[in-house]
């Protein structure tokens, strides 16, 4: 199993501005909620925005350490439209 704080470095390995808060939707360890805000993001699609953070956890997603992640994905201009 994978702990929140190693998915959360993995992430910030491949988004290093990145602000990342992931959570145990399940209390299993295996399913997951990840909410990254990064610069990175700024002028790619949702896709492209998550194929990068998928790409981070790819080792983890194969061996299915993580099982399911539900994947938000902001630029921070939109995040700080979204957290108002």
């Amino acid at each position: 199993m994978v702990s929140l704080e190693q998915v959360k470095q993995m992430i910030q390995s491949q988004l290093p501005d990145a602000e990342v808060v992931v959570r145990d939707l399940t209390g299993g360890g295996d399913h997951l909620e990840a909410i990254v805000v990064s610069k990175e993001f700024e002028g790619k699609t949702r896709v492209k925005q998550h194929q990068l953070v998928y790409g981070a956890l790819n080792s983890q997603l194969q061996s299915e350490a993580i099982h399911a992640l539900a994947l938000k994905t902001f630029t921070p201009e939109a995040w700080a439209t979204a957290s108002r």
